[in-house]
């Protein structure tokens, strides 16, 4: 792999807020009023707490929810230095029309990580992290109206093969509702690579019942990614 594309081992626990999840996955305060929504690979980030302080029914999955609470801060919080040092030595490569710069990005991330920790430490915030990893959730079948993955699915397609995609993706259906949706985000690598397999594993969500689309992301951000993959469950 080049060294000017963001270099990254293992997967990391980052921090995102609402708003960047409003825009990635193209969202409208509508659609979160229809019922139930999952965050999967949710790690720091505060949509669920930002959803719930608005009166949304939203959790949060991610394989870390299993340990103490306090790694999941002191995880999401190195992450913060660690992404910002990564992105600083690629700053060119990316857009920054949405974040400004390099430094309003970081001061996001801490927002967003300080919002997590005071949910995740209130009465009502705990219950609504759960311990899950893909392509094997812990919940029902059709439990939720909305179903979102973000910079989790693709984003690592270097380091999970396209089976786990396709089984990961089929699990994000089984949880979701029939005519709810699963939405995902970015369809990039971190290689900044689009997923090789794509048309493939649309046909294999047509051959479960679900109705796949990409459409137009509004977070500009990765080089070359600008779509989300929204499928419609069946």
């Amino acid at each position: 792999m080049s060294r000017d594309v963001y270099q990254q081992v293992g997967v990391a626990m980052t921090c995102r807020g609402f708003d960047e999840y409003m825009r990635m996955f193209d969202l409208t305060e509508k659609e979160l009023k229809l019922g139930r929504v999952l965050d999967v690979a949710g790690g720091g980030s505060s949509f669920a707490a930002d959803a719930a302080l608005r009166g949304y029914d939203a959790i949060a999955a991610d394989p870390r929810y299993v340990l103490d609470t306090n790694q999941w801060i002191e995880e999401a919080a190195a992450e913060i230095d660690t992404s910002t040092a990564k992105l600083d030595k690629l700053r060119d490569y990316f857009d920054w029309s949405y974040y400004g710069s390099l430094e309003q990005h970081r001061e996001g991330r801490l927002e967003s990580l300080r919002r997590f920790r005071e949910h995740l430490h209130s009465a009502e915030g705990r219950s609504r992290y759960i311990a899950g990893s893909l392509p094997g959730l812990p919940f029902r079948n059709d439990t939720f109206s909305l179903v979102l993955c973000s910079h989790f699915l693709f984003l690592y397609a270097e380091q999970f093969g396209f089976e786990f995609h396709k089984q990961s993706i089929l699990e994000l259906m089984r949880v979701c509702k029939p005519g709810g949706e699963v939405r995902v985000y970015p369809l990039y690598s971190l290689g900044w690579k689009p997923f090789e397999r794509m048309d493939e594993l649309l046909a294999a969500i047509l051959e479960h019942g679900g109705e796949p689309e990409l459409l137009p992301s509004r977070l500009p951000f990765i080089p070359g990614s600008s779509q989300y993959l929204r499928i419609t469950t069946c």
